[in-house]
């Protein structure tokens, strides 16, 4: 497609196809790539060139960077989190938005799933058994059973919704979040009330102001030390250091986490406890999900080029 050239910031590595694909359509700067000194020197030249950050969820793009940018018309995040842009800024400035929202909900409930079955299971545990040659010698320990539990889903959008209706077959499913939903589901005003009254408690909402550390010493103590956590949200929404300290000292039973308060570094402390399942962030990580996923993105910056609404968006 015929461009302009505009310059786009690139700030994180994306798959061969989609870079290809932006610098077909764009000037890129790999901004991740340079240092502070370069990048001020940059902006003193080309900031008024920029008419677009390509990003992800992640990483997101600072606000002084958006205010650094006089002709920035588009952010697209290649991926649904919103947690690392300041949307003040980006309607202060009129800047459009774009996501992949809807491409990851069922690869992220099935994750979520997955995890709660391997957590309750002890699946990793079991498979290193059989592959450290232990198991002539002796059996592994009981693990819990999964059908009959009571799941809290915290945070019932696109993503809850999907986890929630995977998770009704094996048991009673209840929820909380800012509003209550058309569902059947039983509705919590708050998390902690919904924490009391579940055994697994999923974590699917968004990082906001709001969310963050909502998943505190309050809200894990009143699992209990037979209840479990499950967290494909973001780092953020659940206090770590509360976490592992409940979890070493027996007063909750598990936790599986694909998200980490400063990932990708996870604590020594939390990948040495052996009652968690932990995996790199992986939650939207299929070739189907993240092809559709670059296809949204290309399709966002497209519409942006011609002037028109992108087609996907978070609001």
């Amino acid at each position: 497609m015929s461009t302009n050239r505009s310059v786009a910031l690139q700030m994180a590595p994306f798959s061969a196809h989609l870079e290809a694909e932006i610098a077909q359509r764009f000037e890129v700067v790999r901004w991740f790539e340079s240092d502070a000194a370069a990048r001020e020197k940059w902006l003193a030249a080309r900031a008024g060139e920029v008419r677009a950050v390509v990003t992800t969820g992640n990483v997101g793009c600072p606000a002084q960077l958006m205010q650094s940018l006089p002709n920035l018309g588009c952010i697209v995040i290649n991926g649904v989190g919103l947690d690392k842009v300041d949307l003040a800024v980006i309607r202060q400035r009129g800047i459009v938005l774009g996501t992949t929202r809807g491409a990851l909900s069922e690869d992220v409930a099935d994750l979520a799933v997955g995890l709660l079955i391997a957590l309750l299971r002890e699946i990793p545990a079991c498979d290193a058994h059989v592959r450290s040659g232990a198991w002539p010698r002796a059996e592994r320990p009981l693990g819990r059973k999964v059908t009959g539990k009571r799941f809290g889903i915290l945070g019932l959008g696109q993503i809850g919704l999907a986890i929630a209706q995977r998770l009704a077959p094996f048991g009673l499913v209840a929820y909380s979040g800012p509003r209550r939903k058309p569902v059947s589901y039983t509705f919590y005003e708050d998390v902690t009330s919904l924490a009391r009254a579940v055994d697994v408690l999923v974590v699917a909402c968004p990082a906001n102001a709001a969310t963050v550390r909502l998943v505190d010493a309050g809200v894990i103590e009143a699992l209990g030390p037979s209840g479990y956590v499950v967290n494909i949200s973001r780092g953020a929404v659940v206090d770590e250091a509360a976490l592992v300290s409940a979890l070493a000292s027996g007063r909750l039973a598990g936790a599986a986490l694909d998200v980490f308060e400063t990932e990708p570094d996870v604590p020594e402390s939390l990948r040495q406890l052996p009652n968690t399942v932990l995996t790199p962030h992986v939650a939207s990580a299929t070739q189907e999900t993240r092809t559709h996923m670059a296809d949204l993105v290309l399709a966002n910056l497209d519409a942006f080029l011609l002037g028109q609404p992108l087609p996907a968006t978070p609001f």
